[in-house]
């Protein structure tokens, strides 16, 4: 579950510096990143992961409150009420309740908004990157039970869209993600973010509510 996790902090959160402020040209950039964001009504992103364990490819589909996450052989169904993760190799489903509006780190749906309670910002530097200028922004958590020591994330400078992010945990492991295809506004209905049993036969349901 480390990737899911480490993902839906990220695909969840964007975190920051330990300077205890907030950086005037670090908010205009994410305000616009997630003004822009804020107004898709849903919105499907390919990326890859890389992290100690080794590399992989994901795929995000989000919509309101819904989202559902393929990453590393496990699938994350939820709806706004139910977060059902199945796992692949054991053929295995745990279910349990799930809170879109609750404070959690782990909630994809918040991510381009996540930024503005409990992180500090800081605008670091402008790179190149295949064609594109990105703007980089560093998050520091400025809560102490966080186990994230900064979040690294660059936004592209011309369309606000976020184009890769890295984690540094305080125990030094770095996981990055970089966004290789982004489509805005996808058709996916309501039943897309919810597990269809049927279609995988055999599967252990384990209800953890």
């Amino acid at each position: 579950m480390n990737k899911i996790l480490g993902t839906l902090i990220l695909v969840t959160l964007l975190t920051l510096p330990a300077l205890a402020q907030k950086d005037k040209r670090a908010q205009t950039i994410l305000d616009g990143m997630s003004k822009k964001y804020q107004a898709m009504k849903s919105y499907q992103a390919s990326f890859t992961y890389s992290g100690a364990g080794g590399g992989t490819k994901g795929d995000l589909t989000v919509k309101n409150d819904k989202f559902r996450l393929l990453l590393g052989g496990q699938e994350v169904f939820t709806d706004g009420k139910t977060m059902s993760t199945y796992i692949k190799e054991s053929n295995e489903l745990n279910v349990q309740d799930y809170e879109a509006g609750s404070g959690s780190e782990l909630n994809p749906t918040q991510i381009y908004t996540i930024y503005k309670r409990g992180f500090d910002y800081r605008y670091l530097k402008q790179i190149k990157q295949g064609g594109r200028t990105l703007e980089v922004i560093e998050l520091t958590p400025n809560r102490d039970k966080s186990n994230i020591k900064t979040v690294q994330i660059s936004v592209d400078k011309v369309d606000k869209s976020v184009r890769n992010w890295e984690i540094v945990n305080k125990d030094g492991k770095r996981t990055t993600y970089t966004i290789t295809k982004f489509t805005p506004n996808v058709n996916a209905p309501d039943s897309y973010f919810v597990f269809d049993k049927s279609r995988y036969p055999g599967v252990e349901v384990v209800d953890l509510r």
